[in-house]
């Protein structure tokens, strides 16, 4: 079960494993195809690009699983521990306002707006299933983002546990 669970948290990171692997031996392929053989595989272009931006998004919910993304955080460590949990978390309640709100644009272009027969060039793949990583990368950033909030919260309350622990202690032992 453990291995289940280790492997479902880490899917996204797989998938980007794979995007980029695939990207780059296409692009390799690409070039050695065209210098060598002085041919050019028709589809690789159109296919590494799209690859490339699934790439991309995915890679923007591996680094909001991290906390990685971009944010300035340098001046919290300057506060109090409760200022930086809650400006955090007002941070991360307006990051997932705007995400729930690009999930139902992106879904409603998707699957509402984009013509049926829009379709790649040179593959003939429908382009609503290139623009669903839209909806599915903004989804599963509001999903990390309340993630890391839990864990925040909960690793925030240890935190202060355990200093009370360690102040209660240490008050005993002076007496």
């Amino acid at each position: 079960m453990f291995l289940i669970k280790k492997h479902l948290n880490n899917i996204e990171e797989y998938m980007c494993a794979i995007l980029l692997s695939g990207f780059v031996i296409l692009m390799f392929a690409q070039i050695v195809s065209r210098q060598i053989l002085s041919y050019s595989i028709a589809w690789g272009d159109e296919v590494a690009t799209y690859m490339f931006v699934w790439f991309a998004y995915l890679g923007a919910v591996v680094a909001t699983k991290y906390g990685s993304h971009n944010r300035v955080t340098f001046h919290f460590k300057f506060f109090p521990n409760w200022v930086r949990l809650v400006s955090e978390t007002i941070a991360d309640m307006i990051w997932l306002l705007f995400n729930g709100y690009f999930v139902f644009l992106s879904y409603d272009f998707v699957f509402n707006k984009m013509n049926v027969f829009w379709k790649s060039q040179t593959t003939g793949i429908a382009m609503k299933y290139i623009y669903l990583i839209l909806p599915v990368a903004f989804a599963l950033m509001m999903i990390r983002i309340v993630w890391n909030m839990v864990q925040r919260f909960s690793n925030g309350t240890e935190e202060k546990n355990t200093a009370n622990t360690v102040h209660m202690a240490q008050s005993l032992k002076s007496r």
